[in-house]
């Protein structure tokens, strides 16, 4: 079984937990970090002889635009991430159709690669935005991998699917969830980001093999280049549970995703959605 491991490319300041404390029109005045850190995580790759998806902010991309033709050229797949971490629910449906047209453009002019596969900033297609997937197949996206099937103070859908599905009628479009595991009646969150850093590693080992095993089903599994990163600056006027999510067991993360790497087969995310759009109802 192979299972989708996926990057999302932004910098340390750009997360949403740190939204309403960091302005965007000061990110170009901060420290960045994130082409140090993406390059590291293509190096971990390449020692651990793993190809993956990059979904990458468009504002990235446009600073370091040699960053997304090296993802290209080390055989990973370079997909949008939006601009700049907009929640797709602020959008209007013209604002977000102009969103993908113009990402979409930066990451090919970019990176020379077709771009067909979208992550939502913080997953935030959801029961808000009856339009987003219609726009997606519109525009000729192949696959969303945009949805969290849970509940979260952040984020979530917990009423849509667990595995691929079709979210437009007569369109080959894809909806492919980041990854949930099944206990004692309810939906946990198993996708990597902060929980696969926070929580012990055999809790992600045995959500995929749920997911692998008992659903038959490849597991979508992300983290941030910013994870691997114990030296990035600190947000001293943050909520405390901001910091605490965003700061906590970064100097872990690299030795926990050689360990995940090894234990699991891993591909790039366009090389599942095919097979799962086969079998999505």
């Amino acid at each position: 079984m192979q299972n989708a491991l996926s990057v999302d490319v932004e910098d340390w300041f750009q997360v949403g937990a740190f939204e309403r404390t960091i302005d965007r029109a000061d990110w170009d005045g901060l420290t960045h970090r994130v082409e140090g850190n993406t390059d590291a995580v293509l190096d971990l790759f390449a020692e651990v002889k793993v190809k993956a998806t990059f979904f990458t902010l468009g504002w990235v991309a446009e600073r370091y635009p040699a960053l997304m033709r090296r993802i290209a050229e080390a055989g990973h797949e370079v997909a949008s991430h939006g601009y700049d971490h907009a929640r797709v629910f602020t959008f209007t449906p013209d604002q977000f159709r102009a969103d993908l047209r113009k990402v979409r453009a930066i990451l090919e002019d970019a990176s020379g690669q077709a771009v067909t596969g979208y992550r939502a900033p913080s997953f935030s297609i959801d029961a808000r935005t009856p339009w987003a997937h219609p726009i997606l197949a519109e525009e000729d996206y192949a696959y969303s991998s945009s949805v969290a099937p849970i509940r979260h103070d952040h984020y979530g859908w917990p009423d849509s699917p667990r595995f691929a599905w079709k979210p437009v009628a007569g369109s080959p479009l894809v909806e492919l969830p980041v990854t949930t595991a099944r206990w004692g009646g309810r939906t946990l969150a198993a996708g990597g980001g902060g929980f696969f850093r926070l929580l012990p590693y055999a809790f992600s080992r045995w959500a995929i093999r749920q997911v692998n095993k008992e659903a038959g089903r490849p597991a979508i599994i992300y983290f941030h280049p910013w994870e691997i990163d114990p030296d990035q600056p600190r947000v001293t006027d943050a909520p405390l549970r901001s910091k605490l999510r965003h700061y906590s067991n970064l100097s872990v993360m690299a030795p926990k995703l050689r360990r995940l790497t090894g234990d699991f087969a891993w591909t790039r995310v366009d090389a599942l959605a095919a097979a799962e759009a086969a079998r999505a109802a």
